[in-house]
């Protein structure tokens, strides 16, 4: 074969209804006639697979064959590849599909009318689903470009119509807001949302901007917007709605909630299950098709469409005696049948592939068992064949087929690398020696590469690195390796070729998680979030004491319109609070709202609390101080970081790194090379990467010599961590070990003879680690996982720890103590708040027991090829409650998992549930710190009263590790069974349904519990009397006073800033941001910003997301800039009118009293010396603007 030609030269049928049949495609080698056959056919290609597993193994093979427009690396042609997804909904479900999913659907039938090439990729269900006729999308889409002329109030109204929410902030597919002349909007099928800036009527401007940060990315001249949703929504569609039901079902139409619903202009949940009712007549996939289309049909798909019509059918047939309020259309309303959708091809070119039903004229595909070993028959020759299903045809004669064409190509082999062999790559020189032909080896990631080339050049092995398959294709080279996540190769033996995997040389592939890149979320920004006020919230206000927030209010004093937060204290008094000393109130956190204190306006008992509280701070900051300086005194040696091992470690990293993880990880590498005691809390969602980063540490500190133990609070987790960390450092000359009681006497003994002695680097354990007996040559590093759940004896001998070694706590929930800990600055803090690409947050229900609720949530699990976890903490009714599901679902397999299995059995049920071999697993909480299983997607937690609130989170974590939308169902008693704080707990992870919440979670423990000491073990205290953020400030200021020398003012310990009035609006207007939310969220960042460039930061900000700052913006943002100079010369008030002002200085100004006589000499007129602490300035000012930059002037006269 010449270089770079074609390996495989796949027919295709020549005109619209002709079908040919492919035999004998091996492992990739579909992937690879897919691929070519998309790049030789001139329209696009279409596959219609089995299931979403299937797809997304052909997907992998695609992208390795066919690179995307995006991961082009050579020149070989690429193709578009497209993916048509499913609703992930169960058919008359009353679950809607997520907007991501809409929208991805959306944008794949907008663009396929009018595709020229491209290949997609759809499952057999989805193909049956009926849609929105075509004209729906080319009707209601809409292009918008730079210089058009835009009606924002007809705009408005045609977004709402199409199914766009309006937003104070966009956040998801399917939202807009309106500011002004700026209009925010996420399109369906963008990947991200754009920012419309009107110059009166007309488009001035398009911008990206990115959803997290609201900032601007680039700017571009056009856009395509779809509608929101898959069914129209305006007078003619409801109208069309309403006398279409009441052509399907029978009755009084107002009595369905549904029909009211949609009769007032509202879409409720599981509205997609009546579709067709919106329209005259409804499509199906192939109206969208081009006629050029190359259709090409797996084997099976048959038997999984008529599968699926039986389920709807099923599903139907509950449903249409039982839901009055939710009468089910009929199957073929909804859906094509199976024979409807095999005479739907008929118009197209067909390709048949695959194991073989083809369909409902019989195939004759052939298929054979993968991973096939060496030596077995059906490798003895090219020609060996497996056998076929005798009752389909070898041959198909029907009219226009062009019968069989057979691939030479063979079943990927089983090549094993054995370890433990004295040679361990034995059979796989074998296979080398025999082949006659070229062979390129596939590595998950660059890391696994870079693993496989040490190993294959230690055994005489020495491939060429390729970019991708095209480059090895292109080259002569007998010998190759690339990177690809690609689970199964293929032997083409024309060529030859043999393409070689990870899963046949390891027998299992690693995990690849794509994610799409994000900026990193800093601690700042997330503990900004924390303070936002809500209404009727208790709030702290420094001055006066814990009141109620009643919102924000626009008053006009003397002439001067400004906004004010009103805050109401008991008896109904009420205080305005300028918006401009917005820092001096904070959310109260410290007990929830019943039991937060209420002080009186103007009462003594608000100061006594307030020093007693100071006192308390300032005896806490001592001893905490004390500890620092006891660590630092002790000087840790520092470690050494030897940055090329330390990269090369990090390219075995099977996944991307996020941002977070990355600045984790520096973090962490920085503490352990300085002089300081490592002291660091990495705090980060379930799945968020923690362990990444403690194995990046360890790596560090045990190529220093020194030896790291790792503390879990169960076996399980130690097991898992043990193989995590043994995977990680197989490649590398360091020993890993086990220790927990389940070990024998013999086993136990042997690991701490070899820690003792220094054989082992690392070792892994439960608090058995803390036994008396067990002794280190030269500890370095104790990682700490999930501390809130060891016991207090153990807790206080962490605490020791922490004078002795470096210390890194791990944790998904940080328990309020260590929160408390790490935020005053004592502990170093690092959040990894990315989450996975595609991860979707979890959607929380409370629920009571209810048999068909339940089988439903398991249903819409399992049929969509996912596993679900079944939450009972009770070991004696366990198999009772096991008994209940399995009659509930007769299909589903149930196992049970709890702690008192013998150890084996549960790491056994475990690892089954893992590889999929049953798919309900009814267990205790043995599974919170558990295994990965990125299948499983739904969590039913019964019971979940009697659940903390870490607890509860750390449980719903062990699903929505996918792309996939994942649900958790809390089932509980009737709300006056359960307790009260039990209802807050359960309210607070019902609400917090986003990722990266676990930050936000400790924080509510703080208000349900009540704070903790920071110092103490009881969750009680002098916290709870001013509030978390008070006492946290207290705490700071008392700290920067004794590392100053200064002993705090407790009768004064609050700085209250200077005060300036210069009688000018300073506020931001309604009618430039109408969402209270935001501004209130704004006043608070500008309130608080430190200096002049946070302000100007703010000022662009502000310009990019709402439009240009209109006046009164402008006056708050000199108003907080000049309060910045005044508190930096000491100035107490500042107060400005029309007529001139006074400048009053504090009792300790720090101002050089040169300048203040230079102003005064210089125009004597103006300027005037009262009483030695006050500074008069004579000069009228009539005008607001001229106002501020006489002040200025004056200010800067005076030194800043």
């Amino acid at each position: 074969m010449e270089r770079g030609t074609s390996p495989l030269s796949p027919p295709l049928p020549t005109r619209p209804g002709d079908r040919i049949r492919w035999e004998a495609l091996h492992g990739a080698a579909r992937g690879l006639a897919i691929s070519q056959a998309a790049r030789a056919h001139t329209g696009p290609v279409v596959v219609v697979m089995p299931d979403t597993a299937s797809i997304n193994r052909l997907a992998d093979e695609l992208a390795f064959f066919t690179p995307s427009v995006d991961d082009v690396t050579t020149d070989a042609e690429a193709l578009p590849l497209f993916y048509f997804p499913d609703w992930e909904t169960l058919p008359y479900d009353i679950a809607s599909p997520h907007q991501d999913i809409i929208s991805q659907r959306l944008a794949t039938l907008y663009r396929l009318p009018g595709l020229t090439n491209g290949i997609l990729l759809v499952p057999v269900a989805t193909l049956m689903t009926r849609l929105a006729p075509r004209d729906y999308l080319e009707g209601n889409a809409l292009v918008l470009a730079n210089g058009d002329r835009l009606d924002m109030d007809r705009m408005r109204e045609r977004f709402t119509i199409a199914g766009y929410r309006a937003v104070g902030q966009v956040m998801e597919h399917g939202e807009f807001a309106v500011r002004g002349s700026l209009l925010d909007l996420y399109p369906m099928g963008s990947p991200l949302p754009y920012r419309i800036d009107l110059l009166g009527n007309e488009v001035d401007s398009i911008r990206v901007f990115d959803p997290e940060t609201q900032r601007s990315l680039k700017k571009v001249s056009r856009i395509d917007l779809l509608p929101a949703r898959e069914f129209p929504m305006t007078e003619a569609a409801i109208h069309r709605f309403r006398g279409n039901w009441r052509t399907h079902f029978s009755g009084n139409p107002t009595d369905s909630l549904l029909y009211r619903d949609i009769s007032n202009g509202v879409a409720p949940s599981g509205i997609e299950y009546y579709l067709p009712l919106f329209f005259k007549t409804t499509a199906t996939l192939f109206d969208y098709l081009p006629g050029d289309t190359l259709v090409m049909v797996e084997g099976g798909v048959l038997e999984i469409a008529e599968a699926f019509w039986g389920e709807v059918r099923e599903r139907f047939e509950q449903r249409r005696y039982d839901q009055a309020d939710r009468p089910p259309l009929p199957p073929a309303t909804l859906f094509l049948q199976a024979h409807e959708v095999f005479a739907g091809l008929r118009g197209f070119r067909q390709v048949r592939f695959g194991r073989g039903d083809a369909g409902e004229e019989g195939s004759g595909a052939v298929s054979s068992p993968e991973g096939t070993d060496i030596g077995s028959p059906a490798h003895a020759s090219p020609e060996a064949r497996e056998p076929v299903d005798p009752s389909v045809p070898r041959e198909n004669t029907n009219e226009g087929s062009r019968g069989a064409h057979h691939f030479a190509t063979r079943a990927p082999l089983n090549l094993p690398i054995d370890s433990r062999a004295p040679e361990p790559l034995a059979i796989l020189k074998g296979f080398l020696r025999d082949f006659q032909g070229r062979v390129l080896f596939v590595a998950e990631t660059p890391g696994r590469r870079e693993v496989l080339q040490e190993l294959f050049h230690a055994n005489r092995i020495r491939p060429i690195i390729f970019p991708d398959w095209h480059g090895f294709l292109a080259s002569d080279s007998p010998l190759g390796l690339t990177v690809a996540a690609l689970e199964q190769g293929a032997i083409l033996t024309d060529t030859p070729i043999a393409v070689l995997t990870e899963t046949q040389l390891f027998g299992r592939r690693a995990m690849q998680r794509r994610r799409r890149k994000r900026p990193t979320r800093d601690a700042e920004t997330i503990v900004r979030d924390l303070v936002e006020l809500a209404e009727n919230a208790p709030v702290v206000h420094e001055v006066h004491g814990v009141g109620r927030y009643r919102g924000l209010e626009t008053l006009t004093v003397g002439g001067i319109t400004s906004e004010f937060l009103t805050l109401e204290y008991q008896g109904g008094d009420r205080l305005y609070v300028p918006v401009a000393d917005l820092h001096l109130v904070a959310r109260y956190t410290g007990a929830d709202a019943d039991h937060a204190p209420w002080h009186k306006l103007g009462h003594q008992k608000w100061l006594k609390v307030r020093e007693k509280a100071a006192q308390k701070a300032y005896d806490v900051a001592a001893e905490l101080l004390d500890i620092q300086a006891r660590r630092e005194a002790r000087k840790s040696t520092p470690l050494g970081i030897d940055e090329h091992e330390q990269r090369l470690f990090a390219e075995g990293f099977p996944f991307e790194e996020t941002p977070d993880q990355q600045a984790a990880i520096a973090d962490t590498l920085a503490d352990l090379a300085s002089s300081k005691p490592t002291d660091r809390l990495i705090c980060g969602d379930v799945g968020f990467g923690k362990t990444e980063v403690a194995i990046r540490a360890a790596f560090a500190v045990v190529n220093n010599n020194h030896q790291v133990a790792i503390l879990v609070p169960t076996t399980l987790l130690a097991q898992q961590h043990f193989q995590t960390f043994s995977d990680r450092f197989a490649d590398w000359p360091i020993k890993v070990a086990q220790l927990f009681r389940f070990l024998t006497k013999p086993q136990q003994n042997d690991v701490l003879k070899d820690v003792a002695s220094g054989r082992v680097d690392i070792v892994i354990g439960t608090h058995r680690l803390l036994q008396s007996d067990v002794e280190f040559k030269r500890l370095g590093l104790v990682i700490l996982d999930e501390e809130h759940r060891f016991g207090v004896r153990q807790k206080e001998r962490f605490k020791a720890l922490r004078a002795e070694v470096n210390v890194l706590t791990l944790t998904a929930t940080p328990i309020p103590r260590t929160l408390n800990m790490a935020l005053s600055g004592m502990r170093d803090l690092s959040l990894i708040a990315t989450p996975p690409e595609r991860r979707l947050s979890i959607k929380t229900f409370i629920r009571q027991w209810d048999d068909s609720a339940l089988s439903e949530a398991m249903l819409r699990e399992i049929r969509r090829g996912g596993q679900v976890y079944f939450v009972h903490n009770r070991v004696e009714d366990i198999e009772k409650i096991a008994n209940q599901l399995r009659e509930l679902l007769p299909d589903a397999r149930v196992e049970i998992a709890h702690g008192q299995m013998p150890e084996s059995q549960l790491e056994q049920v475990m690892l089954d549930f893992y590889h999929q071999r049953f798919n309900v697993l009814v267990c205790t909480t043995v599974i919170e710190a558990g295994i990965d299983v990125p299948s499983a997607n739904t969590i039913i937690i019964h019971r979940a009263d009697r659940f903390g609130l870490a607890q509860l989170h750390q449980l719903r974590g062990r699903v929505g590790r996918s792309h996939h939308r994942a649900y958790a169902y809390l089932i509980v008693p009737p709300k006056k069974a359960m307790t009260p704080d039990a209802v807050k707990r359960l309210e607070a992870i019902e609400q917090l349904e986003d990722l990266g919440v676990g930050f936000s979670l400790a924080t509510h423990d703080l208000e349900i519990r009540g704070a903790g000491e920071l110092l103490g073990q009881e969750q009680s205290g002098q916290i709870q009397e001013v509030g978390y953020s008070l006492y946290m400030d207290l705490l700071e200021r008392a700290i920067a006073a004794l590392k100053a020398g200064r002993m705090p003012q407790l009768d004064r310990p609050l700085e209250h800033g200077s005060e300036i009035d210069l009688h000018i609006p300073a506020l931001i207007p309604d009618d430039y941001l109408p969402d209270i939310h935001a501004r209130l969220l704004l006043y608070k960042r500008i309130a608080g910003a430190e200096d002049a460039d946070a302000l100007q930061n703010l000022q662009v900000e502000m310009i990019d997301r709402f439009s240009l700052l209109p006046e009164p913006v402008k006056n708050l943002f000199h108003i907080t800039e000049f309060k910045l100079k005044a508190n930096a010369l000491g100035i107490k008030k500042i107060d400005f009118g029309d007529k001139g002002g006074r400048i009053l200085f504090g009792p300790e100004p720090n101002v050089d009293v040169d300048r203040i006589v230079a102003l005064i000499q210089g125009n004597p007129r103006v300027y005037k010396l009262e009483g030695g602490d006050k500074l008069r300035v004579m000069k009228d000012t009539p005008d607001g603007a001229e106002r501020v930059k006489v002040l200025g002037k004056v200010l800067a006269g005076l030194g800043v």
